[in-house]
C-alpha cells in the first residue's frame, strides 16, 4: 500500500515521468519561444548542402570567364563599389540573370512538388499538363499577330493562363482529378505545340530565331524587371505553399485517410495545382517555359532526404540550384555559344526520363511466390499496371 500511495501521490511532478522516446532522425526547430517545428536532420543536413551548393555556383557564375569578376573583387562589388566593367557585368550582364534563374529555379520546383504531392506521380509537372506549351504558344502569337503591340513575355503569360482555362473546362471537375487533368493537359499541349510551330516556320528568320530562343527557355538579357517580377511571385506564393504542406502531408496516406483526419483532399488538391500554376506562370513569364525542372527537382528532393512527404522547400531549393548549373553550362560552355539554357535541361531531363523509364519496365519487385511481378512467359514484361501506360503520356507531354 505504502509503494501504491507513493506512486499515485501528488508529490510526484510531470519533469520527473519518463517522456515518449523521440524518433530516431528527427529534431525541433525552435523559432522563439512559441514556435517548434519537427524536422528531420538529414533533411536539414541536404537543405545546408543544397545552400552551400547554390552559393558557390553563384560566385561561379559572376566570377568564371573572360567577362567575370576576379574574387578578390568579387564582396566589394557586391558591397556595391563595383565601377567600369565589374559595374557592368554585375548591374547589367550577369546580376539580373542569376537573380532570375535562382528564383525562376525556385519556382519552378515548388511547383513540381506540389504538383506531385497530388498527383502522386513521379513524372507529373506542370509541363504535362500544357503549361508550358501554352506558354510558348502565346509567345508565338504575340510575335507573329501584335508584334508591336504585346511584348512575347506578356502573351507567354497569357497562353499559359488560356491553356490552364482550358483545361480546367474540360476536365468537368476543374482540377481535383489528376487523371482527368493529365488527359486534358496532354491534348492541350499537343494543340498548343502544333501552333507553335507554325508560327515559327511562318515568320522571318530573324524573328523566328529569338521566338524559338523564347519558346525554349532562356535567361539571356534579364533585367532587374524580371527579377522584381519573378521574386513577387515567388515571396507571395510561399506562404500558401507553407499552409498546404501539412495537408498534402496527410494526404500522401490516401484520400479516405486523410478525409477521417479532415484534411479535405479535393480542396487540398485545387488549391495546389492553383498555386502549381501560378508559380510555373510567373516563371514562365520572365525566362519562358524552360523543361524539366519542375519534374525533376522534388524526385532529386525525395532521393537526398529517402524520406516521404512533399519536400516542399528541398524541392526550391534544389530546383535553384539546377536552374543556376544549367544556366551556368550555358554561359561558360565553349562548345557551344550561349545557347538557350532550355536546351540544357531538356538533355539532362530526357536522360532522367529515360532512367524512370528503364526503371519502370526493368525493377519489377519479386512476387511472394516467385518469379517477378509483371513478367510474362519468355521473359516479356507485360504491363498490368494502368499508370505505366501513362508514364510514356506524360513523359510525351513534357518533352
Amino acid at each position: 500500500m505504502k509503494t501504491a500511495d507513493r506512486i499515485d501521490s501528488p508529490d510526484r511532478t510531470e519533469a520527473t515521468k519518463p517522456r515518449a522516446p523521440r524518433p530516431a532522425g528527427r529534431g525541433v526547430l525552435r523559432i522563439g519561444p512559441w514556435v517548434a517545428v519537427p524536422v528531420r536532420r538529414t533533411t536539414v543536413i541536404a537543405a545546408a548542402v543544397s545552400l552551400l551548393l547554390l552559393c558557390a555556383a553563384a560566385v561561379a557564375t559572376l566570377s568564371m570567364g573572360r567577362l567575370g569578376i576576379a574574387l578578390p573583387d568579387l564582396p566589394s562589388a557586391l558591397a556595391g563599389d563595383a565601377t567600369g566593367k565589374n559595374a557592368f557585368v554585375l548591374n547589367r550582364l550577369r546580376g539580373p540573370r542569376l537573380v532570375v534563374a535562382v528564383a525562376t529555379g525556385a519556382a519552378f520546383g515548388l511547383s513540381g512538388a506540389l504538383f506531385q504531392s497530388v498527383t502522386r506521380n513521379p513524372l507529373g509537372s506542370p509541363d504535362v499538363i500544357g503549361l508550358g506549351a501554352g506558354a510558348g504558344a502565346g509567345a508565338a502569337a504575340a510575335a507573329l499577330f501584335l508584334p508591336d503591340v504585346m511584348p512575347v513575355a506578356v502573351g507567354a503569360l497569357l497562353g499559359a493562363v488560356l491553356a490552364m482555362t482550358v483545361v480546367f473546362l474540360s476536365t468537368g471537375t476543374g482540377f481535383r482529378s489528376p487523371g482527368r487533368l493529365v488527359v486534358a493537359g496532354i491534348g492541350v499541349a499537343a494543340m498548343a505545340t502544333a501552333l507553335t510551330q507554325y508560327v515559327v516556320y511562318a515568320v522571318e528568320r530573324d524573328k523566328a530565331s529569338a521566338l524559338t530562343a523564347y519558346i525554349n527557355g532562356s535567361l539571356s538579357a534579364r533585367s532587374w524587371d524580371d527579377a522584381a517580377t519573378i521574386w513577387t511571385v515567388l515571396l507571395v506564393s510561399l506562404p500558401f505553399a507553407a499552409l498546404l504542406a501539412r495537408p498534402l502531408s496527410i494526404g500522401e496516406m490516401g484520400d479516405d485517410l486523410s478525409t477521417g483526419l479532415g484534411a479535405r483532399p479535393g480542396r487540398t488538391a485545387t488549391w495546389a495545382v492553383v498555386l502549381s500554376i501560378v508559380l510555373s506562370a510567373g516563371a514562365v513569364s520572365v525566362a519562358g517555359p524552360i523543361a524539366f525542372i519542375s519534374l525533376t527537382a522534388p524526385q532529386i528532393a525525395k532521393r537526398v532526404t529517402r524520406s516521404g512527404g512533399p519536400h516542399l522547400v528541398m524541392s526550391t531549393l534544389l530546383g535553384a540550384l539546377l536552374l543556376v548549373l544549367a544556366d551556368l553550362t550555358a554561359q561558360q560552355l565553349p562548345l557551344f555559344d550561349d545557347l538557350p539554357v532550355g536546351l540544357y535541361t531538356m538533355a539532362v531531363g530526357g536522360a532522367y526520363l529515360g532512367y524512370l523509364l528503364l526503371r519502370e519496365w526493368g525493377g519489377a519487385a519479386p512476387r511472394p511466390g516467385g518469379g517477378r511481378r509483371g513478367r510474362g512467359p519468355g521473359g516479356f514484361k507485360h504491363i498490368r499496371r494502368p499508370r505505366l501506360w501513362g508514364v510514356f503520356f506524360m513523359g510525351g507531354g513534357a518533352l
